[in-house]
């Protein structure tokens, strides 16, 4: 499962789509079916509900148990994506207990995407994710499961968080469609992108707002300092636009006439918020220190500097394009993401964009089905939740100016998606057209509809074939011949930019199989020599299927 839309991405959408419209039809047809039978289930559910702390325990454990359950039919994903194979550099170098490695020699050859060579070889990304990653790799010896102990935080963050918001049976109510719509099948459980960190730090924040408006608790602001340096660490812009949202609603109820007293603000919020935030800059200057040679060098600067000509925010200017050392980065940097910056400073362009961003929310985090509950949206625009849909706009408005998106930027956002879902829900709970029990009946139909499109997708990775990844193919050939192997890489003109073959592990000189660029000749030459002692390869990835030859050395 990767980012792109697939055709069972498409299947599911119009199957979710169908779905919701027989749900909708069914509440005014028959809107007491079932009325008794999911009142002993809503009973039962909020006696668990009332549990707080088992209720987020078990939220938490749903999803990895679930999906660790079903890998006997969808198997530990393989990475395929720049952006997932960067988080792995980082993942085995944190493994390593290190926090970046030395640039290699030859590195030109070993030049890829969204990583570092210099001043050290790592990956371009803030730390999180890799450290997720390395988790998962120290402990049960292999990073996705890094990436199902994040799923598994997020799931127990927002269920607290929602608690904090909402009466228990809401919350878990809540709860449970997040683990059904992002825990199992998508991409965040599914690959190696991340978007569940994120989303675990922007629960902690949002969850700890209500709270601490209620009592002001040092452990609380604890928690709260913790979900932004998870933030900082994960999705800066996007978190740092979150925890500003935050941090402006708790200053507006300080200063009020009913506030506690400054000194309990100043001690138990104030003084706990600041302290994380010190350690966690301290801990990120050290790290970017190490990285990328400067403390106040984020990640993400030099490798931009290096290689993009157009910037993340429509504000800014394209740079001048820089002397590539290959042509497909050329390609990456000029064809595709250029036009993609200049289209959308254009109206038309900026529109298109922006719908693009509030469909994919949508769609992507709640699907038609849980979309259900947000007829009722006009009605929650005021009250004492209403900080919730306000809080979403003040946080969608600045991403409209990032020129690039895909659904994990808006992670940080996760748990106030579904707390709006939820709000919504409990208003449509009391619509009742004719004295008839319709929202009821949506709401109680909406997790039998979530289940539902759960068995289908299960069905369909059970009799799908398993995916064919030809590097993997390659890779595993290479590694059964006698010694270590030296493969250089050789594109065809038209090379799919996303489809890259070139990524080494953290110590490359130590790799059973290093992978390399086609250069010229003599470049070539020199790096021959310098791997002597490997059996040297031409891997062309282009032809159907990929040919693997011995290099043609010249004496």
């Amino acid at each position: 499962m990767n980012l792109n839309a697939t055709s069972d991405d498409v299947r599911i959408l119009i199957l979710s789509s169908a779905f919701a419209m027989i749900g909708f039809v069914l509440a005014f047809a028959i809107p007491n079916l079932g009325q008794e039978f999911f009142g002993g289930v809503v009973r039962w559910a909020g006696r668990l509900a009332r549990k707080q702390a088992l209720a987020v325990l078990l939220v938490g454990l749903s999803a990895p148990l679930i999906r660790i359950a079903l890998l006997p039919i969808a198997p530990i994903p393989q990475p395929a994506g720049h952006d997932e194979l960067s988080f792995l550099l980082a993942a085995e170098t944190f493994a390593s207990h290190r926090l970046s490695n030395p640039t290699p020699p030859m590195w030109v050859h070993f030049e890829t995407f969204h990583e570092e060579f210099r001043p050290t070889y790592t990956s371009m990304y803030p730390p999180a994710q890799g450290l997720v990653l390395a988790a998962g790799a120290m402990l049960f010896k292999h990073p996705w499961f890094g990436v199902c102990l994040s799923v598994g935080a997020m799931g127990a963050a927002i269920c607290w968080m929602l608690q904090g918001w909402f009466p228990p049976g809401w919350a878990l109510y809540g709860a449970v469609l997040a683990v059904f719509r992002l825990g199992i099948f998508s991409y965040w459980m599914n690959s190696y992108w991340g978007g569940a960190v994120a989303a675990t730090g922007g629960a902690l924040v949002l969850g700890a707002m209500p709270r601490l408006m209620r009592r002001v608790r040092v452990s609380t602001a604890l928690l709260l300092g913790f979900g932004m340096a998870i933030l900082a660490n994960s999705r800066p812009f996007e978190g740092l636009v979150l925890s500003l949202v935050v941090a402006g609603a708790l200053l507006l109820w300080a200063v009020r006439k009913e506030h506690p007293p400054k000194w309990m603000l100043i001690k138990r919020l104030a003084l706990p918020v600041l302290g994380v935030l010190l350690l966690t800059a301290a801990a990120m200057g050290y790290y970017n220190w190490r990285a990328f040679g400067n403390p106040t060098t984020l990640p993400y600067q030099v490798n931009r500097a290096a290689y993009a000509v157009a910037p993340y925010y429509l504000w800014q200017s394209p740079r001048p394009a820089p002397a590539y050392h290959h042509q497909i980065f050329r390609d990456f940097y000029l064809s595709w993401e250029l036009p993609q910056f200049q289209k959308a400073r254009t109206v038309p362009g900026f529109l298109d964009l922006a719908g693009t961003k509030i469909l994919m929310l949508l769609f992507f985090f709640l699907s038609p089905v849980l979309m259900l509950p947000l007829l009722a949206l006009p009605f929650i625009l005021r009250g004492r939740r209403s900080f919730l849909p306000l809080a979403a706009a003040a946080f969608l408005v600045p991403l409209l100016a990032c020129a690039f998106i895909r659904p994990h930027y808006m992670a940080p956002a996760t748990a106030l998606v579904f707390a709006i879902m939820v709000e919504t829900s409990r208003h449509l709970r009391a619509w009742r057209p004719g004295g008839q029990p319709v929202g009821a009946f949506l709401v109680r139909a909406i997790p039998c509809l979530c289940i539902v499109l759960f068995m289908v997708q299960l069905g369909w990775v059970a009799a799908s074939p398993a995916p064919k990844f030809p590097k993997m193919q390659v890779q595993h050939f290479l590694e059964r011949q006698p010694g270590r192997q030296l493969a250089i890489v050789r594109y065809q003109p038209g090379h799919i930019i996303f489809s890259e073959w070139v990524y080494n592990a953290a110590d490359i000189d130590s790799s059973p199989v290093i992978w390399a660029r086609d250069m010229t000749a003599a470049q070539n030459r020199e790096l021959i020599d310098y791997y002597k002692d490997r059996k040297v390869w031409l891997v062309e990835p282009d032809y159907n299927p990929p040919r693997v030859s011995a290099y043609p050395v010249q004496p």
